[in-house]
């Protein structure tokens, strides 16, 4: 067969051409250290790791969105472990406004505490974050959620709890609502509630109370009537119920300190009641820590002279010590909770760290070159293509190619 000198030439220069394209290649490979240039070097491969590419993404927004949650939550941390001790210096004034041998001029003064106590919870409960969101406004971040008002303060915000998505299949709260934080707390022992009449003159003091039977309890209110013989001096009590139950009450001898039963209930009243006086027993609520401490400078800026005065101080000191009680408990549910989102949050940035380590290896693997593969092929590729130059000069025996050699 005839090979026409045009035709040696052109199949001697593709060669040449072809060998030098796959050098540059190479070279290309081991200088950007990936074996694949194009899709075209590895489909699968290349489909393969463009889905790592966008598993490493997407893992990096998680972590991203995990680190402003923290963020988020430590702040709120902060700010609710001086709500903490704020409310134990509220404890504190109580305790020291409950000794028999101050005057009411040396309560007042308690009293002007719980002023500063109340406008620098106040300013807890508006604290803002670092990007001058307000913390416990729920999802109106931009509306101050506290404020002012006659029975201590109104809330603003609402009940949402900002979201956080932290991995694929989860989303964690990273704010409370303030309603939750300030106004979650119940009064009296978180079934019910008692309290003095205001209008009583005896010395009753009535106690918390706990529940003897929780399948007796219903949400019914109900009243205690003390009632004094003037003859005998025997004292009775008769409680009543709300609604009116079908068989009513019968009046029961009173002792100072036995326990009272009924409805599922417990508590007992120490002291001696005057004829007409009166306790309620109605079920808990909850209660704004600012309430109560409004509630508790009223009653400390009240005079309590005479026995009938000391008495309404105990019984109003131990109806707030015990709302306090029960909001340092709210907090600290509060705490705990953030507390175990922060922990979780930990675990899923571990989990995004190994996630983030095996991502890589992958795409690694997929596209990166071996290095000794690649010098191996690039040194055989200039061998070869050098080879083929000087086969070729010689085959053509060009001057061209001569002066190149």
């Amino acid at each position: 067969m005839r090979i026409s000198t045009n035709t040696m030439y052109e199949m001697g220069s593709r060669q040449i051409s072809e060998l030098q394209v796959g050098l540059a290649k190479t070279q290309q490979q081991i200088s950007t250290n990936r074996r694949i240039l194009t899709p075209a070097d590895d489909p699968v491969a290349a489909a393969a790791a463009l889905g790592m590419d966008q598993a490493l993404s997407i893992n990096a927004q998680f972590t991203t969105n995990r680190s402003n949650a923290k963020s988020a939550l430590s702040e709120e941390e902060s700010v609710l472990q001086s709500v903490t001790s704020l409310l134990q210096s509220v404890k504190d004034v109580i305790v020291g406004a409950g000794n028999g041998a101050l005057d009411d001029a040396q309560r007042k003064m308690y009293a002007t505490q719980l002023h500063s106590n109340f406008d620098e919870l106040l300013g807890l409960a508006n604290s803002r974050d670092s990007s001058g969101n307000y913390i416990f406004s729920g999802y109106q971040t931009s509306s101050q959620p506290f404020s002012k008002s006659v029975s201590g303060a109104a809330y603003a915000g609402d009940q949402g709890q900002r979201m956080t998505q932290v991995e694929a299949a989860r989303q964690l709260a990273t704010s409370d609502s303030g309603s939750t934080v300030f106004e979650g707390a119940s009064t009296g022992n978180g079934r019910f509630v008692t309290a003095a009449g205001a209008s009583n003159t005896g010395s009753g003091l009535i106690s918390t109370g706990s529940v003897a039977d929780l399948a007796q309890l219903t949400d019914h209110d109900f009243a205690v009537t003390f009632t004094v013989n003037a003859t005998t001096g025997a004292t009775t009590y008769l409680v009543t119920e709300t609604p009116v139950p079908a068989i009513p009450a019968t009046a029961q001898p009173y002792v100072s300190g036995q326990a009272i039963t009924f409805g599922g209930m417990q508590f007992d009243i120490k002291g001696s009641p005057e004829n007409g006086d009166t306790f309620s027993v109605k079920p808990s609520t909850q209660q704004s820590i600012f309430t109560t401490i409004t509630d508790l400078i009223a009653t400390l800026s009240t005079s309590a002279a005479g026995s009938n005065g000391k008495t309404k101080l105990a019984n109003n000191l131990a109806t707030a010590n015990n709302n306090v009680a029960n909001a340092l408990d709210n907090i600290s549910s509060i705490r705990s909770s953030v507390g175990s989102r922060l922990k979780e949050i930990d675990n899923l940035d571990s989990a995004g760290s190994e996630l983030k380590i095996q991502y890589t290896k992958t795409l690694t693997d997929l596209q990166d070159i071996d290095p000794v593969e690649a010098y191996s092929r690039f040194t055989q590729q200039q061998y070869t293509l050098e080879a083929a130059r000087q086969s070729f000069i010689k085959i053509s025996g060009l001057s061209l190619f001569n002066m190149l050699s």
